[in-house]
Parts: C-alpha cells; sequence; structure tokens
C-alpha cells in the first residue's frame, strides 16, 4: 500500500523488489483509487505547475498560498465537471477495494504491507475487513487516530532533533558542529526576516533554476529529508557561513516535476476529509509553537508538507470524515511495525502509540534511517522476511547492533 496519499504504486516495485520482498512469496501491487494508473486519474497538472514555480516564491507568503489555493480550485473545477465524485476518494473506500481484490483473486489469506500513509490504509484495512489477513507490516507510521495538521510537528521535532541529537552524540560531529538547534534557529529566524535569493541548478541536472530560501522553505526541506540527513549538520553550518549551496539545490529539485504523475486530487479528498476537520489554523500554529518555540509564527502557521491546507480545503470541499476515520485500529492479527529514527514526517514514536493495540506486534527502531525504512535498511529487510515466515516470532537481532552512520564533515570555513 503506497504512501502519499497519492504516491504511484507501481514506482515502488524496483524498491520492493530490492528489498528482497518477492524473494519467497508473490508480490501483489495495486494502484490506489486515482492514482495515475487507475480510471479516473486524480492528477493535478494544475498543482505541479504551481510547484514548479513555487521554488522561486516565498515558502509561507499569503500570495504563495492564494497561488496554490487557485491551482487546486482548478483542479478541482476540471475533475469535478469531467463527473468525478471527490467524496468517493478516502481511507475507507480505499481499504475497500483491496479487500475486493483479495476475492476477485481466490486468495484465501494474504500478508498486507504499506509505509506512510499507506499503513494509515493498512490499519484502516485491518480494522474494517480483518478476514483474510495473516499478517501487516506497516512501515513509517500513520495512525488514523490522531494523524492532522498539528500532528505533523510532532513529528519535525522528533525526526529533526533525533539527527541533530545524533550529531552530537558522535565525537567528531559534536565537536565540529556545537550547538546545532541553536544554529537551525537562528537560520530559521534569519532567513525568514531576510529571504535569499540564489541560483542554483537541479541535482538531476538541467539549466540552472532561481530559487528562495525562507524560514519555512529551509524547515520543509528539512522535513521532507531533501537533504541527506548525514549532510545535514554540514549543510547548516555551510548556511550559517554563508554558502547555501545544498538547502538550494535541493529546492531547485522541485522545479522539475514530473507533471501529472502524482495525484494532487486523492492527497487532498483524503487529507481535507479525514485530517484537516476538528483542528483550526490556531490548532496548528499551538502546535508548532508547542514543537519550536523559537520559531517565527509565520513559519510555525503552516504544516510541514502541507502549507496553507486550511484555504486549499475551503476550495476543494468535501465532507467531514474524521467522525468514521480517526479510530484506532485494535487487533490480534500479527503486525510488526517498523519506524525510522530520523523520519521527520512520521516520527518514531508513533510506532510504539501503534503498538498499544496491537497486543500481538513487534516494534522495531532502526537508528539513522528516515521516511521508508525497509529499501533503506539491510535489518529491516532481514526483519520483514523473517516477520513474514513466523509473524509471531520474527528475528531482531540484527538491530541491537546498529548506530546512525558517521555524520559529513567538513573543513572549519576560515571566517577571517
Amino acid at each position: 500500500m503506497e504512501g502519499g496519499p497519492g504516491g504511484d504504486a507501481f514506482g515502488s516495485i524496483p524498491f520492493l523488489i530490492g528489498s528482497g520482498v518477492n524473494r519467497d512469496r508473490e508480490l501483489i501491487v495495486m494502484a490506489q483509487r486515482g492514482t495515475l494508473h487507475a480510471r479516473p486519474n486524480l492528477a493535478c497538472p494544475e498543482i505541479d505547475r504551481f510547484n514548479a514555480t513555487a521554488v522561486g516564491l516565498r515558502y509561507d507568503a499569503p500570495s504563495t498560498g492564494r497561488l496554490l489555493v487557485r491551482a487546486a480550485r482548478e483542479c478541482r473545477d476540471r475533475l469535478t465537471a469531467d463527473g468525478v465524485d471527490l467524496s468517493a476518494y478516502n481511507t475507507t473506500e480505499n481499504a475497500a477495494d483491496f479487500a475486493a481484490l483479495r476475492t476477485a483473486l481466490g486468495i484465501e489469506r494474504w500478508n498486507v504491507y504499506g509505509y506512510s500513509y499507506g499503513t494509515e490504509l493498512a490499519l484502516t484495512y485491518l480494522r474494517l475487513h480483518p478476514g483474510g489477513i495473516r499478517s501487516v507490516a506497516i512501515d513509517s507510521v500513520v495512525p488514523p487516530q490522531v494523524v492532522s495538521l498539528p500532528w505533523t510537528w510532532d513529528g519535525a521535532r522528533e525526526g529533526i532533533g533525533a539527527i541533530l541529537a545524533a550529531c552530537a552524540a558522535q565525537p567528531r560531529c559534536g565537536s565540529r558542529y556545537p550547538d546545532l538547534p541553536d544554529t537551525l534557529t537562528r537560520q530559521v529566524r534569519r532567513l525568514e526576516a531576510h529571504p535569499l535569493r540564489v541560483t542554483a541548478q537541479p541535482p538531476a541536472g538541467g539549466e540552472p533554476v532561481e530559487v528562495v530560501l525562507d524560514g519555512g522553505a529551509l524547515v520543509n526541506l528539512l522535513v521532507a529529508n531533501a537533504v541527506k540527513a548525514v549532510d545535514v549538520p554540514a549543510a547548516l553550518d555551510e548556511l550559517a557561513h554563508g554558502n547555501p549551496e545544498r538547502f538550494a539545490r535541493a529546492q531547485a529539485a522541485g522545479a522539475t516535476p514530473v507533471i501529472g504523475e502524482f495525484a494532487h486530487g486523492l492527497t487532498q479528498s483524503v487529507a481535507c476529509a479525514e485530517w484537516v476537520p476538528d483542528h483550526s489554523e490556531a490548532d496548528l500554529l499551538r502546535a508548532g509553537r508547542r514543537a519550536f518555540p523559537d520559531w517565527p509564527d509565520t513559519v510555525l502557521a503552516q504544516a510541514p508538507q502541507l502549507p496553507f491546507e486550511h484555504d486549499v480545503c475551503r476550495a476543494w470541499n468535501v465532507p467531514d470524515r474524521t467522525g468514521v476515520q480517526r479510530v484506532a485500529t485494535r487487533s490480534d492479527v500479527p503486525t510488526l511495525i517498523v519506524s525510522g529514527s530520523f523520519d521527520a514526517k512520521t516520527g518514531a514514536s508513533w510506532g510504539p502509540f501503534t503498538a498499544r493495540t496491537l497486543p500481538r506486534s513487534t516494534t522495531v527502531l532502526i537508528p539513522g534511517i528516515g521516511h521508508f525504512v525497509v529499501p533503506q535498511s539491510l535489518c529491516a529487510q532481514s526483519v520483514l522476511a523473517s516477520f513474514l515466515v513466523a509473524p509471531t516470532a520474527p528475528d531482531t537481532g540484527c538491530v541491537a547492533g546498529l548506530a546512525p552512520p558517521p555524520f559529513t564533515i567538513t573543513p572549519e570555513t576560515d571566517t577571517a
């Protein structure tokens, strides 16, 4: 079950095969309703084009928000004019599709694996359609009972904090980059007050583009793991000494999206029905202040990865489904819960939190890994393979010897 919501499940097949998921068993991958290979496809080229231009705009400026809302409204109007019922694109219906697939294929029992939003989908599927599920593996956990816009700040605080703390725990990194939390706060505040406008080449190549780095953009890049975690201390230090290249290049990557590949329509239909209602913009700001009390309110008013979402949802206009979706899954089905300590999207502590109502679950934390753990960790791959063989007794022995990898150490900057 793919993440997003809105991601192309087939695009993850190489990662799954590379992780050995189908080494000893069949792998079944289904495109979720509304995504790239489904009909209808809820792609929003309007939002893709906005994202391409947004790299050169202030991340959290009201004018940027108005452009995003206009793109979302244009997409919504086009989809609804084509007869698409956007209220039908929700996690309940999504889960029912997978239950129907098992029946259609004549499979008596199968194992379920999902990551990111796919974990919320898997847990919803387990709650509503438990029949025929042998085991569930969830990677980078989104608990359906709590996911909301304020919740995103909890993950950001935990994941970013874990990266900075891991640097401090490594003698070379800690001595080379002391007081990283203060460095980060100073840079967020500095860029928010005085944004940088620089030219950078996208990592994938192509013509250089002009990008804007303000405080919100910096935070969003960190949450998205757009700069590799092992490079974050060096990148922050370089930024503090006047060299924004690593972050600028990461920002420039957004200038060349694949138009029409990601189903923003599914994202908005799920988020606006299930994540946004029942929490106000003031609730979001309070959550940001709790997580990062020294950061500017203009940064904290926007949920990481989902800026201006309250405004977008007013335009998207789908019914509130929080009452039927914000429900904990309680099940005796064996479950493997995998988290990465550097995950700033879905913080690692949500793994043990979700396990509270899954008494036959095994919780695994992989140090030094961010979002979507299994493809990035040989140990996690081994644990998942053993879980599929013996769901109630997976071999987690490899975890004990793990530690975050060494961080990138650059020469001292000459400030003379």
